[in-house]
């Protein structure tokens, strides 16, 4: 008999078909929760699951009692709680590395998006506003030549700086737990604690893990830090930053803009603040979003399910523990 497994949400076709060859799969959309009396049966009988935005806590596992893996079509983590799951001999996985150039593709666009007013000046076109030349107070601000500050060096944050450095002229600082120097050569990339990044950099990147360390990691001291004529840019997850005191700062002045892929509930409400702001650019958390790399993570999640429940340690274990 077929080992029952659960792909929920966004679980790209390729890996459904190729999970479907070897185990009895079972699709959810992803809207699904404990109160879905077929998904919580499916639950019951499931050793596998491979999806996005499964919140793995305490009450979801004990519906879950054969359960051996969850695989998240992401990066990040923070649904799971791993230690939780360990105690339950349930492993954990991600899809880093093949989602590391699209992702920094759409942070350095979104970067590029809020300096020159991009979508903004679409708007400004399309709505009829263009009937002489660029008025100075829609002007927007040079990118080439200024200082990147990355906060959360990983590997997603080194080919943004990589792209910033040699595509744009840029100088690369970063902070980060631990220093890189590799990285450094290779960028010529200066280390800074976190308050000295935040004062001496023209754009400023958070691209750090949601850990209970980095929740609200920027906040009112962190921005007031910033110069007044800095960007401010989040690929990392909405909570690491405190959005209210992120709207003080753009209200009071104290940072030009923003460019956001992330906020702390999503999809976000057109009535938030920061969504009614000119001066900050708003994406629907689109990092990986090309179906080239979605299939990359899909796949790469089956296989790291596959593994675990074939015994075998997979690519991209969270949990290193709970594999014998």
């Amino acid at each position: 008999m077929k080992k029952k497994v659960i792909a929920y949400g966004r679980v790209r076709e390729k890996a459904q078909e190729k999970l479907r060859e070897k185990y009895d799969l079972q699709y959810f959309s992803g809207e699904e929760d404990l109160s879905d009396e077929n998904f919580k049966q499916a639950l019951q009988e499931a050793e596998g699951i491979v999806g996005l935005g499964i919140q793995a806590d305490e009450t979801f596992l004990d519906h879950a009692p054969h359960l051996k893996v969850i695989s998240t079509v992401s990066v990040g983590y923070d649904n799971l709680h791993l230690e939780e799951m360990t105690k339950r001999g349930v492993a954990g996985t991600n899809t880093p590395g093949v989602l590391n150039d699209t992702t920094a593709d759409a942070i350095f666009g979104l970067l590029l998006a809020t300096a020159r007013r991009i979508p903004e000046l679409d708007r400004y076109v399309k709505q009829g506003e263009w009937t002489e030349g660029l008025p100075e107070s829609k002007f927007g601000y040079d990118v080439h030549h200024r200082t990147l500050g990355i906060i959360g060096m990983g590997r997603i944050g080194e080919a943004i700086a990589k792209r910033g450095h040699f595509g744009f002229d840029m100088d690369i600082l970063y902070h980060n737990r631990s220093r890189k120097p590799g990285l450094e050569e290779t960028y010529n990339a200066g280390f800074r604690e976190l308050n000295d990044l935040l004062a001496e950099s023209d754009f400023v990147c958070l691209m750090t893990p949601l850990t209970p360390e980095t929740r609200h990691l920027m906040g009112r001291d962190q921005f007031a830090h910033m110069k007044n004529s800095s960007i401010f840019i989040n690929g990392s997850r909405g909570d690491t930053v405190d959005e209210t005191a992120l709207v003080e700062a753009l209200e009071n002045g104290d940072i030009r803009s923003a460019g956001l892929d992330v906020f702390q509930e999503e999809p976000v409400s057109p009535d938030h603040p920061l969504v009614k702001m000119d001066r900050v650019v708003t994406l629907p958390h689109i990092g990986s979003a090309t179906g080239e790399t979605e299939d990359k993570m899909s796949l790469l999640a089956a296989e790291n399910l596959d593994a675990v429940l074939e015994g075998n340690e997979p690519p991209n274990l969270l949990n290193k523990k709970v594999m014998p």
